[in-house]
């Protein structure tokens, strides 16, 4: 073979074998690049709907990652259009494109905190939890009127407040609303402890008759300082077989849309009238905290207080009252001072 000719075919070698090289270096760095090297920057939450997107992942990741086309790459080989799973997920400073994908594709998910708060309307809670949850606030309202669904917890549409206790509680973002009563119903068996049961039945109340009477004195006040006197008034009221006659149950009745209590609303003919039925309404008025329920477990009741108004001071506290003419005397000074401030 001629010199020129061998030199010709070393050159095509060597042309083949830097070629062979490059492609394999390149395959390497690819795989390197995805599945070693850290390609988040920084973290960020991720919300993962079920009509979303592979495509809208990418692109909501990009301002926290380093290196798209990688990630891209990782989508595409993990098939993540095919595998995705919607959720809640923590793509952490230094996750890699093959983790973030394996990541969407197994539902890796990260726990959200939902906080329940205490709020007086069904309407309220349902966009509360639907805020904070995948779960839309029609089903979760359609929930709190479903007869079977609460049944199975032990409650009915009429005592669904008291199901939920204001607290934050760690759940998976796609948890459905039966998980979210589920949880609900945990939290509130964990609550009635064997100590605080016996306490409520020293006051002639069960554990569903504390909560809505803890819900009327959350609708009294929000000074901590008077909740176990205002516990201690309505159950000396109830034990003595007088009505509660509490102007939270009749603002319950007009759904909380005015902020004066009128003669006539006294007359309204329902079982949530304490003006007109004795006893306790048979539900919640609206969704009580612990700090309430508390209060209606250990009552200021020795003290005899059977009547109370708020104070003239305006500063949410109120007069507490033994008799008829006392608390009489402690509405004058308050309607005094009422009809002064309006002069003001």
């Amino acid at each position: 073979m001629k010199k020129s000719s061998k030199n010709i075919i070393n050159r095509l070698l060597v042309g083949i074998c830097v070629a062979v090289a490059v492609v394999g270096g390149g395959k390497a760095w690819s795989w390197l690049s995805d599945n070693k090297l850290p390609n988040a920057e920084r973290s960020m939450d991720l919300y993962v709907y079920p009509d979303t997107a592979p495509e809208d992942v990418l692109a909501s990741l990009d301002s926290v990652i380093a290196r798209p086309k990688s990630l891209a790459r990782a989508f595409k080989d993990h098939k993540v259009a095919e595998y995705i799973q919607p959720g809640h997920y923590l793509v952490e400073q230094g996750h890699t494109s093959a983790y973030i994908s394996r990541m969407l594709n197994n539902g890796w998910q990260t726990p959200v905190r939902l906080r329940i708060p205490s709020v007086r309307l069904k309407g309220s809670l349902a966009k509360s939890i639907s805020n904070q949850m995948m779960v839309d606030s029609a089903t979760v309202a359609a929930a709190l009127e479903n007869p079977e669904l609460l049944g199975r917890y032990g409650f009915t549409p009429s005592t669904a407040f008291s199901l939920f206790l204001p607290d934050t509680y760690e759940m998976y973002w796609t948890d459905s609303i039966d998980e979210i009563f589920a949880r609900q119903k945990k939290a509130w068996d964990a609550f009635w402890t064997v100590d605080r049961v016996s306490k409520a039945k020293r006051q002639g109340l069960s554990k569903l008759q504390a909560s809505i009477l803890a819900s009327i004195v959350r609708g009294e006040s929000t000074m901590p300082s008077d909740y176990t006197r205002i516990a201690g008034v309505y159950l000396n009221r109830l034990h003595k077989g007088m009505p509660l006659q509490a102007d939270p149950t009749i603002a319950f009745l007009l759904n909380y849309e005015t902020n004066r209590i009128l003669k006539k609303d006294l007359k309204i003919n329902s079982p949530y009238n304490t003006y007109i039925h004795k006893g306790l309404p048979p539900g919640p008025i609206n969704v009580p905290g612990k700090e309430y329920i508390e209060a209606v477990l250990n009552p200021d009741t020795s003290s005899g207080y059977l009547f109370f108004c708020a104070d003239s001071s305006f500063d949410g506290s109120h007069r507490f009252a033994r008799t008829y003419s006392e608390h009489l005397k402690n509405a004058r000074a308050f309607q005094k001072a009422l009809n002064q401030r309006g002069k003001q």
